[in-house]
């Protein structure tokens, strides 16, 4: 099995109870076709770069999940299906979840000496 990296913003008009289900929803299709989840990240509503659908923010979320390719086919068509589902798009981590890990601990590193270099 291949790790995988997803991340998909949901229509800003869904929250709340909706919300929750939408993404237990989309949980449940990974699981059912035997994906195995490691880490589900909710970024919270934000302002997108350009309009999509005639939208200006929607909610992020990513995941990161070990599945097959025919996994990503099916659990993509699913996502086309939902109108709630303004854009996604799913990346191969070809070094699985560490690298992903090593390259966000870098990059907060980073961040924090030049946050410490504007203070002095």
């Amino acid at each position: 099995m291949r790790t995988y990296e997803h991340i998909f913003i949901v229509h800003p008009e869904v929250v709340g109870d909706e919300y929750a289900a939408l993404l237990d929803k989309f949980k449940t299709i990974l699981t059912g076709q035997g994906a195995n989840i490691l880490k589900v990240d909710e970024w919270g509503a934000r302002k997108l770069a350009y309009p999509i659908m005639k939208q200006t923010r929607g909610s992020y979320v990513l995941m990161v999940f070990e599945a097959g390719t025919e996994v990503i086919k099916e659990f993509e068509r699913r996502l086309r299906l939902d109108e709630k589902i303004i854009k996604f798009q799913t990346i191969l981590l070809p070094k699985g979840m560490e690298a992903a890990a090593a390259k966000a601990e870098a990059e907060a590193t980073e961040e924090t000496a030049a946050e410490e270099e504007e203070t002095a």
